[in-house]
């Protein structure tokens, strides 16, 4: 049966999909739409479909597979078609794949994205659309050939491994039997066979209310002669309805005739049978007659539960003169939806048709004479524990699988997050400072500095060629005369080395005492004139003092705190340390004078931490 779609501007289909029973899956086909219709034509031409419902045969999981099988050997058939289907839970094709999903992924944010077209899954990606895509945005992603909406393999693979097999599969799930039965639902099984699903929901759903009816048995028990004629039929189901039906116990009403035991357990089986369809046919009808008139029914639940969630009866008691006035406010409101029309005609369709049904002539003349198939074996009722098993198996395998994957991503992170911590771990501030006192006590050669041996770095290579080339781009050229008069200075020096190269041995020993003294009294004034001149600036201040012991610290006054502070001496590795990391945290994690200078020095820091 269709039922048309809501009526809201806002959106083609409702975000909060109806409830219907658990049988029910939901499928909408939508064609491609030329590219040059104008978009209201387009928008209007999308309004029109149907979003089309299922009354399973049977609420097995293999009907529900067999569904899918069909659509997507429709849309392999005709690859302009883009079709989403679900059920009353949502997206099956992603419970059943759940393990192979993207991780954001989730049924708040699946709305409008999950397609079959081409005989495969598609699902609308996050990264084109942060929040869910209108259905119209969507379709024409899943249309384009520049938007990837292909789902993964794994996902694929999981919905083929389900598929597989079918329709082929859905025969080994039909079990056939003979049942003895009264001649109204003889009729309405001869015309209508798929209304078999219903009776056996109505029969296994039962509560006390819908039980009243089967007492009465007001219309599938007698003809229309008045008379209760029993006839048999052969009743095709699925193992599932088939084991609802036989597997509980349901005493058959005062006036239901049942035959003694003494006939047979053959005899007495298939009446027993009967009485259970005949009773789940009453139930059914008559409920789904009630709420019809009323209007009422799963939608009509899910209407009022969403009022008592928003608070519409908050601090009422049920039952209240107050409550029930605003129940009834709030069901006159729900008549006058698109809601209460459309419930009305989805519960009354089968009573309508089975009306319909047995407003035809019939009698049971017409099942008289007819060879009926025999019983199919039901040891698959009690033997099902290997398919059991198996299906287990496959379960387990899949989160083996995924719990696999998961711990690998895990240990990836944790390996990356040991590394730095590693890092972080094994450095030692010290190491600053060693090293470059190392640096410093070490003896140079006449190529420059030299750097720790032990440091892990790849040796330079300087083209000389390249490099002056490029500075001579760089400054423009030199001109001929600058270069001669260089030349000329370089002689000029030269030859003035060389005078002092040639003086006599005797000389040098005799002006090597005095030239010490003028070096001393060269650096002792040197000394005082940069001291004289720090004075008057902070950067003394700047200096972390070693620290003095607790009797250097006791005195007479305080007049003398600032001549203490002079004369304590400065802390020269820990100035040397806080400087270095002071510059390296400066770079803010960039190439930098600190970074290459410990670099060369073989010492390796972290990065900073994140500040809170």
């Amino acid at each position: 049966m269709d039922a048309p779609p809501s009526s809201s501007s806002s959106s083609l289909l409702p975000m909060t999909r109806p409830r219907a029973p658990d049988d029910t899956v939901f499928y909408a086909i939508y064609p491609d739409l030329p590219r040059d219709l104008p978009a209201p034509a387009a928008l209007s031409a999308l309004r029109s479909l149907h979003v089309h419902l299922l009354s399973l045969l049977s609420p097995h999981l293999s009907s529900y597979w067999l569904v899918v099988s069909l659509l997507y050997a429709a849309s392999r058939a005709v690859p302009s078609l883009s079709i989403s289907v679900w059920d009353s839970d949502g997206e099956f094709l992603l419970i059943e794949s759940a393990f192979a999903l993207p991780r954001w992924l989730n049924p708040e944010s699946s709305a409008n994205r999950v397609f079959i077209r081409r005989g495969e899954l598609h699902i609308v990606p996050k990264d084109r659309f942060p929040t869910n895509p209108s259905l119209e945005d969507a379709l024409d992603a899943v249309r384009s050939d520049e938007i990837e909406t292909r789902a993964p393999d794994p996902v694929q693979d999981a919905i083929n491994r389900r598929i597989e097999g079918y329709p082929e599969r859905a025969r080994e799930n039909i079990h056939r039997v003979t049942v003895r039965v009264p001649l109204p639902v003889a009729q309405v099984l001869k015309v209508e066979p798929c209304l078999i699903s219903l009776a056996v929901e109505g029969f296994y759903d039962r509560d006390v209310d819908s039980m009243k009816h089967a007492a009465r048995m007001e219309r599938f028990l007698k003809s229309d002669n008045g008379e209760i004629e029993m006839v048999r039929v052969a009743v095709m189901m699925s193992r599932a309805m088939y084991a609802q039906l036989v597997q509980q116990s349901f005493q058959a009403p005062n006036l239901y005739p049942m035959p003694s035991r003494e006939e047979g357990p053959a005899a007495y089986g298939e009446a027993e049978l009967g009485m259970k369809i005949a009773c789940g046919f009453e139930m059914m009808y008559q409920e789904r007659r009630r709420s019809g008139e009323k209007g009422t029914g799963s939608t009509w639940e899910v209407f009022r539960k969403s009022l008592e969630s928003s608070g519409c009866f908050e601090g009422l008691l049920p039952g209240s003169k107050e409550y029930q006035r605003i129940m009834e406010d709030a069901f006159q409101y729900y008549k006058s939806t698109t809601l209460f029309s459309r419930t009305r005609e989805i519960m009354n369709a089968p009573v309508r048709r089975i009306d319909e049904i047995l407003s035809m002539p019939h009698s049971a003349d017409d099942f008289k004479g007819i060879e009926l198939p025999p019983n199919d074996d039901e040891s698959w009722l009690y033997n099902g524990e290997d398919e059991l098993n198996l299906a287990l198996q496959e379960r387990q395998k899949e989160m083996e699988e995924y719990e696999a994957a998961k711990k690998q991503r895990k240990l990836k992170q944790k390996a990356a997050e040991s590394g730095s911590n590693s890092l972080t771990n094994n450095f030692n501030v010290g190491d600053i400072s060693e090293s470059m006192q190392e640096f410093v006590r070490k003896v140079s050669s006449f190529q420059g500095a030299e750097v720790p041996e032990n440091r892990k770095s790849k040796a330079v290579e300087l083209d000389a060629d390249q490099f002056f080339k490029a500075m001579e781009s760089v400054l423009g050229g030199i001109s001929h005369e600058g270069a001669a008069g260089d030349a000329d200075f370089e002689g000029a020096s030269s030859s003035s080395d060389m005078e002092f190269d040639d003086s006599e041995d005797g000389s040098d020993f005799a002006e090597e005492g005095g030239d010490k003294d003028n070096e001393d009294t060269f650096m002792q004034s040197y000394t005082d004139a940069l001291n004289k001149e720090l004075t008057s600036t902070t950067l003394g201040k700047s200096f972390v003092r070693a620290e003095r012991s607790s009797n250097e610290n006791e005195g007479p006054s305080n007049a003398t705190e600032d001549m203490d502070e002079e004369l304590t001496p400065v802390d020269v590795d820990f100035n040397l340390v806080k400087n270095f990391l002071d510059s390296f945290s400066s770079q803010q994690g960039l190439p930098g004078p600190a970074s290459n200078l410990l670099g060369l020095m073989g010492v390796n820091v972290p990065p900073d931490a994140k500040k809170e």
